[in-house]
């Protein structure tokens, strides 16, 4: 029972309100959790107490479901953590110049420590190289708590797999990958899990639980990098990579389909694959090259995007330079307003140094996170018929795609969800 008295609701603390935390948050309130949702960011926390949500998988009616049922307190404050039985952490890992930052991990080791109990469980799901939470977080919480981490309290590891905006893999019926320092650590966060998920999946180690995370968006970011590149070169080959995607789509052994775009972007595809291969660099003295090739072909997407829309305006008569450009997308993937790393944002940002004049259409992201050089729009007839060239950057399913077929003058789709014309050109 995590240390805690038989019938009472347990305590969990879950770090981090963010994609990851607050998914985390409300499903454990709505299986029988008592929650204190900490988080660095006071607006955040001020937003949550009003039952505003800025996770589009989360609703407003959910969390105000939670807070009015008293078993969800988003706060600031680490006091607030004393007493839990079992506490996770879902904090941001970035780079910092090439450099894993795991700056947000130790300060919430460092502040998590004197509350820890004996009997109590700590698991970071932050996403992160493979010896974090037994070289990293461990020896923070045995110094901050006077506690030894097996004896005392158990800790563990569990890569977070949130999809933002898949409407069929949620948090609850996604497999949870699990692992614990001991054997006693992994029984507990066996039993945590299992009340939230539908199937738990122990492996052997924390380092092996984070192998795995990685292993999973360097195969997404190797994989993704594979199309881009033959994207790239189809048309000179005079095939079409679209269809040739589909046609291999339907072998239903040894292949799997991963489409073109204008880059990778959020938390996980330009910074987890990284982690890696400064790990195995730091430690081995050699370099994973295919997460350094992978790396070179989405990260130059939108400079070749940028190289193709100048062209078919050059072809139109138009210079990049005082052209009109109309960019449906702002966000790194569709139906979020994720715009951390996005490659259609990179895209924008270019086209913008180059001198066209950027009207932005975004409907999920607050337009006050954006560039100020971008001008958010509405999609309508009318401002379609004013672009020099419309480009589906992001392919959110709100988007009217007939609409922009019937009035875009020109029209560049990264994304292929516009049909085949004369004034529509494809990635």
């Amino acid at each position: 029972m995590y240390g805690g008295k038989q019938g009472r609701r347990q305590k969990l603390v879950v770090v981090g309100q963010g994609y990851v935390g607050l998914p985390l948050a409300l499903r454990a309130v709505e299986c029988g959790f008592t929650v204190i949702g900490l988080d660095t960011d006071a607006l955040r926390v001020k937003h949550l107490e009003s039952g505003d949500s800025y996770v589009e998988d989360v609703s407003d009616t959910r969390l105000a479901a939670a807070l009015a049922a008293g078993q969800y307190h988003p706060t600031t404050d680490y006091d607030k953590a004393a007493d839990f039985d079992v506490c996770t952490i879902s904090v941001p890992t970035p780079l910092r110049d090439g450099v894993p930052d795991l700056r947000h991990v130790q300060r919430a080791g460092l502040n998590l420590a004197p509350h820890i109990k004996p009997g109590a469980t700590v698991i970071l799901e932050s996403t992160t190289y493979p010896g974090t939470t037994e070289c990293l977080l461990r020896p923070l919480l045995e110094d901050g708590s006077s506690l030894q981490a097996g004896p005392d309290f158990h800790l563990g590891y569990s890569p977070e797999r949130i999809d933002p905006g898949n409407p069929l893999w949620r948090l609850e019926n996604t497999p949870k990958v699990i692992a614990g320092i001991d054997a006693a650590s992994l029984r507990s966060i066996e039993r945590f899990y299992s009340r939230l998920v539908e199937r738990t999946v122990p492996v052997g180690s924390c380092r092996t639980a984070e192998l795995c995370k990685l292993l999973e968006n360097t195969f997404r970011h190797v994989n993704i990098a594979l199309v881009n590149e033959l994207a790239m070169v189809s048309r000179s080959l005079d095939a079409d990579i679209w269809e040739a995607i589909e046609a291999a789509a339907t072998k239903p052994f040894g292949f799997m389909p991963f489409r073109p775009g204008p880059g990778v972007g959020g938390h996980c595809l330009p910074i987890d694959p990284c982690y890696l291969s400064w790990q195995v660099r730091r430690l081995l003295r050699r370099d994973v090259r295919t997460v350094q090739l992978a790396n070179e072909i989405n990260g130059a997407m939108p400079d070749h995007l940028v190289a193709r829309i100048s062209r078919g305006l050059n072809a139109r008569g138009k210079p990049v330079n005082g052209s009109r450009v109309l960019q449906l997308g702002l966000a790194y993937k569709k139906n979020t307003g994720d715009i951390r790393e996005s490659p259609a944002l990179a895209l924008a940002r270019s086209l913008v140094g180059l001198g066209a004049r950027v009207a932005a259409v975004e409907p999920y992201t607050d337009p006050a996170l954006l560039p100020q050089d971008i001008t958010c729009v509405e999609l309508t007839e009318a401002e379609l018929h004013a672009a020099d060239v419309v480009v589906v950057a992001t392919d959110h399913d709100a988007f009217d795609y007939a609409l922009v077929e019937r009035a875009g003058v020109y029209v560049f789709d990264t994304r292929n969800r516009c049909r085949r014309g004369e004034h529509v050109e494809v990635l």
